[in-house]
């Protein structure tokens, strides 16, 4: 009976749409889309069992390549009285919404149908018997009367309030559907946003009011709940305003719909403690996640907030039962508010099952390169520079310019550092970790100048840290001082790359001898095969008045082979990235 009874109404409602003017079939058309499933066979299920209640239902393919179940078309008015009518009867979801035929690829549902093609329109039959029912209009109540009527209230319609308050942040405590001081206030705060008595009882018009801008935002975001079988994760996303794009292990990734700004990644992949640690430090690489915001992180979970001046994202991922499974939510700054709200949704509904994303799955298609992980742009560093360690705590020594105006400073991708010490006209930089460091190896400097024409070998980081490890740069050791008579410098005869500088320049026994520094900026360029280093000897000074201890080399030690000279300059040097 119910179920004819909603039928009986939407034919109504069809009954008295005006399809006569000849402009109608030119406007454009829209559907009330109703759900949308991964898989075809639910998405028929589906499809069916509204067939059998409501009218004008179709099954189409969306280009993301779920399956949507929708009602239409119509034209636009039709399609937002039927949207609304339904809805406020509870035929439909709630979160179903008007969209437009582009979105839609092909009808598998009702077979043989095809209700994309351009002029075709729902036929509306004629019934006259039963006029449309009129809005009707709410009386405005006196507090004793809006008292009365919030009784006749069930637990859910009280919820619901809250849950609208809470939205529009006007209350913050927890959806329990009793009426205390705290829903007293947040009812007086919306009345007085909304220009009413302050009474702290809403009426059946106010609640009818707030309740109907709620269910708007809704509408707006289109939230939905997805249920991503190979992902295995559940969740409600706001799919008015991302649409899945593919899935690029670990991530399914949901794309901006136009310009809303928004995206989404679900992380699902296998993984242990060591694994959710790797995931933590390369999503801090990623551009989707700025610099500044917080970074908490435990054993089993972690949560990585960024925020600049033009992005915002917010990720959480947990480790359980071998499963690391989680989200990343980003969107621009102006959808602050909004996203907050989606934020809590998200978080609220976010439920896991089943397996997780196969390794394998990765779009052929996807550009590749060393600057992008599962197609999304890696940050990159303002500059890179060489370096090396000073002490087993872990203190590192680089020049001046590799430090210069950096919002942020990092060794070997992974530590953050602070400028203890900086003198650029000296060239050089001390640099301590923020965390505990205990580096294998650290520098050893002569107690007296090395001799020239010996051979020397530079342990540092050409092409930027291309490579992933320190390599060793041999040549030999030309004079003990600069061009113009310096004795603080030594003229190297080898070919040094511009991210080399900071590198320590080591005898045949490891002693550090000197420091590589950037080719000066004369404007005239150095000859091929001819660079310049800080001296060794020279360096205790500096060291010193940063507060450094200078650790002396051995004197008599042997000399090294190029291979063992190679493992330990490699586990002497660090690469140091300047961040902004």
């Amino acid at each position: 009976m119910a179920a004819r009874r909603i039928v009986l109404c939407l034919l109504i409602i069809l009954g008295t749409a005006v399809f006569g003017a000849d402009d109608a079939q030119a406007q454009d058309r829209v559907w009330v889309q109703l759900e949308a499933h991964p898989d075809l066979a639910t998405a028929e299920g589906r499809v069916r069992a509204y067939s059998r209640l409501l009218p004008a239902v179709n099954g189409y393919r969306l280009q993301t390549g779920w399956y949507a179940i929708a009602l239409g078309p119509y034209t636009p008015g039709e399609g937002a009285a039927i949207l609304n009518q339904l809805r406020a009867q509870g035929a439909i979801p709630q979160d179903s919404y008007l969209s437009e035929a582009e979105i839609y690829q092909q009808q598998f549902f009702p077979i043989g149908a095809n209700t994309l093609a351009p002029g075709t329109a729902t036929e509306a039959p004629t019934i006259t018997e039963a006029p449309q029912p009129a809005e009707p209009v709410l009386p405005e109540e006196t507090v004793a009367e809006a008292r009365q009527s919030e009784r006749q209230l069930d637990q859910q319609g009280r919820e619901a309030l809250q849950i609208a308050m809470q939205w529009f942040g006007y209350y913050n405590s927890g959806i329990d559907g009793a009426f205390g001081p705290g829903t007293r206030g947040a009812m007086s705060a919306w009345q007085a946003a909304q220009g009413y008595e302050e009474t702290g009882v809403l009426t059946t018009r106010q609640r009818a009011e707030l309740l109907a801008s709620y269910q708007a935002e809704l509408d707006a975001l289109g939230m939905q709940t997805v249920r991503d079988e190979r992902a295995g994760i559940e969740i409600d996303l706001p799919l008015a305003m991302v649409e899945f794009a593919r899935y690029e292990f670990p991530f399914a990734q949901f794309d901006s719909v136009g310009d809303s700004g928004v995206q989404v990644l679900l992380i699902s992949q296998e993984g242990s403690e060591a694994t959710l640690g790797g995931l933590y430090e390369i999503m801090q690489t990623l551009e989707i996640v700025p610099l500044e915001g917080e970074r908490n992180r435990r054993s089993n979970s972690f949560v990585l907030t960024g925020q600049s001046d033009t992005l915002r994202s917010h990720t959480v991922a947990r480790l359980e039962d071998g499963q690391i499974k989680g989200f990343t939510l980003i969107w621009t700054p102006e959808r602050d508010a909004q996203m907050t709200r989606v934020l809590d949704m998200m978080e609220d509904s976010f439920s896991t099952y089943g397996g997780t994303l196969d390794p394998g799955a990765v779009d052929p298609g996807m550009e590749q390169g060393v600057d992008l992980m599962a197609g999304l742009e890696v940050r990159q560093p303002d500059r890179a520079r060489s370096g090396f360690y000073l002490d087993n705590t872990g203190t590192v020594l680089t020049t001046a310019e590799a430090v210069a105006s950096c919002t942020r400073v990092l060794v070997n991708d992974r530590y953050e550092m602070t400028v203890a010490h900086s003198d650029p006209a000296l060239g050089l930089a001390v640099l301590r970790p923020t965390q505990s460091l205990a580096p294998s190896t650290y520098a050893g400097f002569p107690t007296i100048p090395a001799r020239i024409r010996t051979d020397v070998a530079v342990a540092g980081y050409p092409y930027e840290g291309a490579l992933g490890a320190a390599s060793m740069n041999f040549g030999t050791l030309a004079d003990m001082q600069g061009l113009n008579g310096e004795d603080t410098m030594a003229r190297l005869e080898m070919s040094i790359e511009p991210s080399e500088a900071g590198a320590p320049v080591l005898d045949a026994t490891g002693a550090v001898i000197g420091m590589v520094l950037p080719e000066p900026d004369t404007g005239r360029a150095l000859p091929e095969g001819v660079s310049f280093a800080l001296r060794g000897d020279r360096m205790a000074e500096f060291l010193g008045t940063a507060g450094v201890r200078v650790n002396a080399a051995p004197v008599q030690a042997d000399p090294m082979t190029r291979n063992a000279l190679a493992r330990y300059g490699s586990d002497l040097a660090v690469l140091v990235t300047c961040w902004n």
